[in-house]
């Protein structure tokens, strides 16, 4: 009996054995870019501009450190990995000051900052 379950399980492995294989540098990375973003655009929010003056003013600021980062990790950045996180970033550190919160907000201002980001740098890219 048990070498019947044993035989079941070696051949239909339960799904939760996989595990995550990124670079813990790329992470910090992004880490990095997230921060740096979110204490542009918020203190943009808390000088008064507007949100998409904000959001152009951190995008334009942080894609110009990134520009000359010689850091050979950002070629490995997902946009959509980092659009979140910024998200969860700026979320965290400001959105309640102009009424975004919880999963909802992350969900907004993650497809406000890729719609405005293509707009804004259309040839560049974060992560390249």
């Amino acid at each position: 009996m048990s070498l019947f379950f044993f035989v079941i399980y070696l051949f239909n492995p339960p799904l939760g054995l996989a595990f995550d294989k990124s670079d813990p540098s790329v992470s910090l990375l992004q880490n990095r870019i997230s921060n740096n973003f979110s204490i542009k655009y918020c203190q943009a929010i808390q000088n008064g501009f507007s949100k998409d003056e904000a959001m152009k003013s951190a995008i334009v600021k942080t894609e110009n450190i990134i520009s000359f980062s010689f850091n050979p990790q950002k070629k490995w950045i997902e946009k959509d990995d980092l659009a979140k996180q910024i998200s969860l970033k700026v979320v965290n550190d400001c959105g309640w000051s102009f009424g975004l919160i919880g999963k909802e907000g992350v969900d907004y201002f993650k497809s406000y900052f890729l719609e405005i980001y293509e707009k804004t740098t259309p040839e560049k890219n974060f992560s390249k």
